[in-house]
């Protein structure tokens, strides 16, 4: 139910902001002044309006969706002297990768992940499971720690947002241009748009998208490399590359994955499919990020 009105709650504010933005910037319609043709300047500036609205809504909503759909207990005032060793630790991390304090905080999981979200570098969430905190050492921890906070120094939540904006972009105005040929050499309709133009849209824009989702899990797997790196110097090496083995370890023994779908290709494992499927993986195969680790 939650989830159900999330969904609508955040369409609702892309459609109120992206109507306003549209109004203001005198874009009411896409097709020509004659209806046949398509404008393609107001086709291209409504298309990014509502891709890059809805991506923009994500990230600054990314902290607060993540700690209800997590369920993340944020450390606020240490009950035990692990909250505290975390708060520290965080916080020797913070300064040394020049960012301001992250909120702190950790959620229920029997595998051992972590993720880091947050809109900019000085409003950041770095939070870990219970089962990493169980099973890894300290130096373990710290090292998964400074991925994470090398993510966020690096700025991957909001480059990975532009990136998702520009091909949302793209996807909604070829999709039209799709559904615009159809309607007008299939359906013969030569003004305005009828139902083959509604219907080759959806369709469209359903499979260029799936198409894209290549492209953003690209860039997602060369980020955890960057992470990685930033975790060896943040920490040390040979803790980062023991945190790896360790995951490659749970990921062996089948550890379900427990962590929200929307925030997988946030934390530091996500599990690795193989042949095509490995196209869509947002994080490399753990041998091969301990391998590019090594030889860094």
């Amino acid at each position: 139910m939650f989830r159900v009105g999330l969904f609508l709650l955040t369409n609702f504010a892309v459609i109120v902001i992206a109507s306003i933005t549209l109004n203001l910037l005198g874009v009411g319609s896409y097709l020509d002044s004659s209806g046949a043709g398509i404008d393609l300047q107001n086709l291209l500036i409504f298309c990014a309006v509502f891709g890059f609205s809805g991506a923009l809504i994500s990230l600054f909503m990314s902290k607060w969706i993540a700690k209800r759909s997590m369920r993340v207990h944020i450390i606020r005032s240490p009950r035990n002297p692990e909250e505290r060793w975390l708060l520290e630790t965080v916080r020797d991390l913070a300064a040394k990768a020049k960012i301001g304090m992250p909120e702190v905080g950790v959620f229920p999981a029997q595998q051992s992940n972590a993720f880091a979200t947050g809109w900019n570098r000085n409003n950041s969430l770095v939070a870990v499971s219970e089962g990493l905190l169980h099973r890894f050492n300290k130096n373990e921890v710290r090292a998964v720690l400074g991925h994470e906070i090398g993510h966020v120094a690096n700025g991957d939540m909001v480059t990975l947002t532009l990136i998702q904006g520009v091909i949302n972009t793209f996807v909604m105005f070829f999709a039209r241009i799709i559904g615009h040929a159809v309607d007008r050499i299939v359906f013969k309709n030569e003004r305005g748009h009828g139902i083959g133009y509604w219907v080759a849209t959806i369709i469209s824009e359903i499979v260029l998208a799936f198409l894209a989702n290549i492209i953003v899990a690209w860039f997602s797997r060369r980020r955890e490399f960057r992470a990685d790196i930033a975790g060896a110097q943040l920490a040390d090496r040979a803790s980062m590359i023991s945190a790896l083995r360790r995951l490659q370890s749970e990921m062996n023994s089948k550890v379900p994955n427990q962590m929200a779908d929307s925030f997988k290709a946030f934390g530091i494992s996500s599990g690795f499919s193989s042949g095509i499927a490995k196209l869509f993986s947002t994080h490399p195969p753990l041998e091969v990020r301990i391998a590019a680790l090594k030889n860094s």
